[in-house]
């Protein structure tokens, strides 16, 4: 196999706060995205970056009583701490105040600007008289235009989700000073994104996205492409434009650049050769990792600024959804978060990295943490099934054979079915289906166990004359954990160490070229996992209590702090996808649904929601609307006249989409694998199943 040169990298988290649980998905995801391509022998580089510029890191430093870099260095180390701690292996862990990044935003810049893709052009901001600096729109808070809704900002309400100019607040002030803004002249420059029209419109459509993102770049596209502010005006923390004195790199402009920057320092600690990844003939593979509200910045404003400036454009761009904590929206500018170093007093950090890696596919679904659905996971999966292979057969080989496994190999077949199980499981993990990968690794383990419950190692151990038969089962038995955690290695990088070190073996490639540990001498076992402390998580949950109420939907992602417009909440309540089963329930709270069959007479798509579908649906007795989160799984085509099953007296749900009448039973993990509960085709329309 041909080895790859690959370069990863993860969206930069903004140093005006701590990492949170939300933030991790993406690192995490990306972490075991690499760390599969180096077990699989490719030459890959993990680097990423604090994004350290802005008006935020300023006012938080003043506020503070120390500089801007005084801040961001506090921020890196605990930023690099948390990471550490949880597992993720940067290559290089950087800052975007940085002379790399300095001389490569004015690099790209320059050239950008000298083929005439930057102009300028004087603009009219809010302006605060009392703090005297120009106010970005968070900064600016006031009445919703729309709905009235106090004490929002400037750019979008949170109650409503109506998006905004700043000029359209009534009651207007700076979240600064209180004081009213007013209107103030001022030079800006412009990036002339739509020069890059049809070079974005072709390489959006070229296979560097996910489907449903190259769908909404579609939308953007069609609508017309803007010039993009690069600038913004003194006093700001970040890089000062050449020959625009007072005049500063807009933090989007130089923080992409960071993902440059952190790998130029890389080359030049280990004398890598730069231009072999970034020049714009590069036949190296470059891949970011990012989340969905940030997809505008990095999938138009980045390889147009890239391709502008004669460099390569990414291989792909990966974006995901967001994480909810227990059904609850995550907001880092409400502080209503559980930070990482929180989960990380209490709880093992490989629990996180597996049930993360349980729940995430290749698509951009949300994801939510519920904590009972964590502890069944990790309890039954990671204790109860891999782990206990290596605890179940490790007593007799070191009491009965002191420690040394079978010369013989008792079970060829079920050994060649594990090994041979590699490239389904390779390949999930290579199109970030890890909840597949997940899912076929435990199949093996449930296989391992039965083979050791029909085995009875246990009661051929009280048996004369079984010794050669006891050793045979019990090393196949670890042979086969020791496959386990070579596949678990990527999401379980302490927890495969360790067995490795109990196996007395060294760290496998990839598990195609594994062979059985015969005559093997090993290690005493010694607990490699242990169950879900419930205390523990009650600790978090009450540490975390005040950051667990119901809060408008942000991303989860790490640039969600830089001033952004706030992303559509994509999150819908409306569906019923069924995870495993927590609290139970009395029979009387179960007769109190009304289940009926329902027959669906339309499907449309849902203008500005990018999950859901609209259907019509005759339950005998009426017809009801209902709007259903299965679009990632269904085209509307393929389920007019279908029958699925429908809650028909759940509350009507008032949504800014209409109003929900109902909610559609459906089953499965999320994204494609979503199945409806359909009914035999004999059945009629209302008839209830209850």
């Amino acid at each position: 196999m041909t080895q790859r040169k690959i370069l990863v990298t993860s969206a930069l988290p903004y140093a005006n706060g701590p990492i949170h649980l939300g933030h991790l998905v993406e690192y995490i995801q990306t972490d075991i995205w690499v760390r599969f391509q180096k077990q699989r022998g490719n030459q890959c580089y993990y680097v990423c970056a604090d994004d350290t510029h802005g008006t935020p890191i300023m006012l938080r430093a003043y506020k503070e009583g120390i500089t801007p870099e005084a801040l961001i260095a506090s921020v890196w180390t605990q930023h690099y701490a948390d990471f550490c701690e949880f597992g993720v292996a940067f290559d290089n862990y950087h800052s975007t105040h940085s002379e790399e990044n300095r001389a490569l935003a004015v690099m790209m810049y320059s050239q950008l600007k000298a083929a005439g893709h930057i102009s300028s052009r004087t603009i009219t901001q809010a302006f605060d008289p009392v703090k005297e600096m120009f106010l970005p729109d968070r900064f600016i808070k006031g009445d919703c235009p729309k709905c009235g809704a106090v004490d929002q900002y400037g750019d979008g309400c949170e109650v409503c989700g109506a998006t905004y100019s700043p000029t359209d607040l009534k009651n207007a002030v700076s979240a600064l000073s209180g004081e009213k803004p007013i209107e103030k002249d001022s030079v800006h420059y412009f990036f002339d994104l739509a020069n890059f029209a049809d070079m974005l419109a072709a390489w959006t459509n070229a296979g560097h996205l996910q489907t449903e993102v190259t769908n909404k770049l579609a939308e953007w596209l069609q609508s017309g492409l803007q010039q993009w502010d690069i600038s913004r005006d003194a006093p700001y923390f970040g890089f000062e434009i050449p020959d625009a004195p007072g005049k500063f790199f807009y933090v989007w402009l130089d923080a992409p650049i960071g993902y440059m920057a952190s790998f130029k320092n890389l080359c030049d600690k280990q004398g890598l050769d730069f231009d072999e990844y970034w020049a714009k003939d590069s036949t190296t593979e470059l891949y970011h990792f990012i989340g969905k509200d940030i997809i505008y910045f990095h999938a138009l404003f980045w390889p147009a600024m890239l391709s502008g400036a004669q460099l390569r454009t990414p291989s792909a761009i990966y974006a995901h959804g967001f994480l909810t904590v227990n059904g609850e929206k995550m907001s880092k500018s409400r502080g209503t978060f559980i930070a990482a170093r929180t989960y990380l007093e209490h709880l093992n950090p490989e629990y996180l990295r597996y049930y993360f890696a349980a729940k995430l596919n290749g698509g951009v679904d949300d994801i939510d943490l519920n904590f009972d659905d964590f502890s069944q996971r990790v309890n039954a999966d990671l204790v109860g099934k891999v782990v206990n292979i290596a605890s179940r057969c490790s007593g007799f080989i070191a009491k009965r054979f002191n420690n040394v496994l079978s010369a013989q190999f008792a079970e060829p077949a079920l050994w060649a079915e594990f090994i041979n199980a590699n490239a389904s499981i390779a390949h999930s993990y290579e199109s970030r289906e890890y909840g597949k990968a997940m899912r076929e690794i435990m199949a093996l383990a449930d296989k391992a166990n039965q083979y050791i419950d029909d085995k009875k190692p246990w009661l051929l151990a009280k048996e004369a004359g079984q010794e050669a038969a006891l050793q045979d089962i019990c090393s196949m038995g670890l042979n086969l954990f020791r496959v386990l955690a070579a596949y678990l290695k990527p999401v379980l990088p302490t927890l495969s160490s360790e067995a490795e070190s109990f196996l007395n073996t060294t760290a496998p490639g990839w598990i195609n070229t594994l062979e059985p540990l015969l005559a093997h001498s090993i290690n005493d076992f010694k607990p490699l996992m242990t169950r879900v402390d419930s205390d523990k998580i009650a600790a978090i949950i009450e540490a975390s209590k005040e950051n667990l109420e119901k809060t408008p939907a942000v991303s989860a992602s790490p640039a969600v702090s830089q001033d952004l417009p706030v992303a559509e909440p994509s999150h819908e309540h409306f569906e019923a996808i069924f995870e495993p089963i927590a609290d139970t329930i009395d029979f009387s709270d179960f007769a109190k649904l009304d289940l009926r069959i329902g027959k669906i007479l339309k499907a449309g798509y849902v203008e500005g929601s990018d999950k859901l579908l609209q259907l019509t649906i005759d339950i005998g007795s009426e017809t009801r609307n209902i709007f259903s989160g299965i679009r990632s799984a269904y085209q509307p085509q393929d389920l007019e006249g279908r029958l699925t099953l429908v809650i028909a007296n759940l509350a009507p749900r008032k949504m800014r989409f209409g109003v929900s009448e109902g909610m559609v039973l459906a089953a499965g993990p999320g994204g494609k694998d979503i199945w409806l509960l359909s009914p035999d085709s004999g059945a009629t329309a209302g008839l209830r199943v209850n």
